[in-house]
């Protein structure tokens, strides 16, 4: 057991380290954060599957799995929640691959002066 926690734990440590890596070297923020919450997220739950490996008891196979449920639902909401907040606040994008398809959506869906969609100020 303690060959395979072992292995996932490095494992887990070799996705955070790329995960480090994808932040220092990408280029806007979206692919950021992918890199941050994909890696980041995959390589927080190696390694705590690899710490349940090598304790081996039960009390930390559930903490262990409860700490990677958390991990796996809170960490693509937070990388969503970035992008969407750096796309609203007009971040520049990467233009290497792909196109802004919500270009017309954010022109036709802008805050009135007053702070709320849609109203009219009457």
């Amino acid at each position: 057991m303690n060959i395979v926690g072992g292995m996932l734990i490095g494992l887990g440590v070799l996705l955070c380290v790329t995960a480090g890596i994808g932040l220092l070297r990408f280029p806007d923020t979206l692919t950021r954060a992918n890199s941050g919450t994909k890696a980041a997220g995959l390589g927080v739950g190696t390694v705590l599957l690899g710490v349940a490996f090598v304790v081996n008891t039960p009390e930390a196979w559930w903490k262990m799995l409860l700490a990677i449920g958390i991990q796996f639902a809170t960490a693509p909401v937070a990388g969503h929640v970035i992008g969407r907040a750096a796309y609203r606040a007009g971040a520049p994008l990467w233009s290497g691959t792909w196109a802004d398809d919500l270009a017309g959506f954010r022109e036709r869906h802008e805050e009135t002066p007053s702070g709320t969609p849609g109203d009219t100020g009457s």
